[in-house]
């Protein structure tokens, strides 16, 4: 559904997106993360046609962006940062110029109020979008983006500003809008990214350091992969069973935590995932699980640790050139 191939851009001396190629599959939400300034948003720009590219190639539905403009943005929905609204315009009127703008065939009234039941905005579609919360802007945001029915969406930081309800309420949307379209969503927050897309892409300093799901990156990064369980049971009954589930190398008793509760540290097989097999055998036996974690990286160590590690690298080649 999007291909991006060798994509690089540079603003005079500055090249803020280095020969990047990702691809994002039919009805995929894709996660785009990276800290300011890394080349998320020129990458977008590009990929919605408000921006050229120095080199490579950006398509949308098979339609190259470049070459084929027009085809392109027909099938792209846009929700930037800063919705695109007009403040002094109902929700009514705004919806109604958007329509004309994209120059939508589907039927109007119908379509319309399709999408506003879909956002949830039909309590509001009568009031001055001026007199609107930040949470209601945003879904009309959503809803401009979702007119004409786009198979892609782009969504650039949609919950920047929210109060949690209303984040919680934007994050349940973009999982609803994934059954139907792909989705690209660039975000900060990355319990966000983590809990509704499908892959996680990162970008730094203008170079795709990472493509893969968190899960799996979490994974590949970390030198911890052992899993800690805590058990209300007998301890060398709860051992034993441990030591007999596929995918389990090695048990370490840790000891009692708790009156009753004992922790075990488990070290699984790489890539395996023995988590709901634990769960089965010890609820079998009717004990009872107090806790279990996994040592792995969180996306957020890993996201730290492979901006830091490429900023690092920056400063090393800056600094042997000056010498």
């Amino acid at each position: 559904m999007i291909e991006v191939k060798n994509l690089s851009k540079r603003y005079g001396n500055h090249q803020a997106v280095k020969n990047i190629s990702f691809t994002v599959e039919e009805g995929e939400i894709l996660g785009f993360l990276g800290p300011n300034g890394a080349g998320k948003t020129t990458t977008m720009n590009i990929l919605t046609g408000y921006l050229s590219a120095s080199s490579g190639v950006t398509k949308i539905n098979n339609f190259d962006v470049l070459e084929q403009p027009n085809q392109a943005k027909l099938n792209i929905g846009y929700l930037p940062e800063q919705p695109p609204l007009y403040l002094d315009m109902t929700v009514r009127e705004y919806l109604d110029f958007m329509y004309d703008l994209k120059k939508c065939k589907l039927p109007r009234q119908k379509h319309i109020a399709e999408i506003c039941r879909l956002v949830k905005i039909e309590g509001v579609y009568g009031r001055l979008i001026k007199n609107l919360s930040k949470g209601f802007r945003q879904r009309v945001g959503f809803a401009q983006a979702l007119i004409g029915n786009p198979p892609v969406l782009i969504l650039d930081e949609p919950t920047v500003g929210l109060d949690p309800k209303q984040i919680m309420e934007i994050r349940t949307l973009i999982k609803s809008l994934g059954k139907h379209h792909t989705v690209i969503l660039s975000s900060h927050i990355l319990q966000e990214i983590e809990a509704v897309c499908d892959r996680i892409i990162i970008i730094n300093n203008g170079v795709l350091v990472a493509d893969d799901t968190a899960s799996n990156l979490s994974q590949k990064y970390s030198g911890d992969r052992r899993l800690l369980v805590r058990v209300a049971g007998g301890e060398d009954d709860i051992m034993s069973v441990l030591q007999h589930i596929p995918g389990v190398e090695k048990v370490t008793a840790n000891g009692e935590k708790e009156p009753g509760v004992f922790e075990f540290s488990l070290e699984p097989q790489e890539g395996c995932d023995v988590r709901r097999e634990v769960s089965s055998r010890i609820a079998a036996r009717n004990w009872t699980i107090m806790g279990m974690r996994s040592m792995e990286m969180t996306l957020e160590e890993v996201f730290i640790q492979l901006t830091r590690e490429q900023l690092g690298s920056a400063k090393s080649k800056k600094g042997g050139r000056s010498k």
